[in-house]
């Protein structure tokens, strides 16, 4: 079982990558004065995928 394996197992590891992830999109939505907003986001979405974090895309947006 490979590291990508059982961080796809561990719901503490994927909640706490998911807090970072959205701290990051947060941060260079700021830096960037939200005018890359969506490219941030698709960014967001392509990393959590490969990482197997197809979280729900439904959740509160970020202020």
């Amino acid at each position: 079982m490979g590291i990508f394996d059982r961080f796809k197992h561990n719901q503490a590891a994927q909640d706490k990558a998911a807090d970072m992830s959205d701290a990051a999109e947060k941060k260079v939505n700021e830096k960037t004065g939200d005018k890359y907003a969506d490219k941030v986001d698709d960014a967001q979405r392509k990393a959590e995928g490969a990482m197997g974090m197809d979280r729900d895309r439904d959740r509160p947006p970020q202020s």
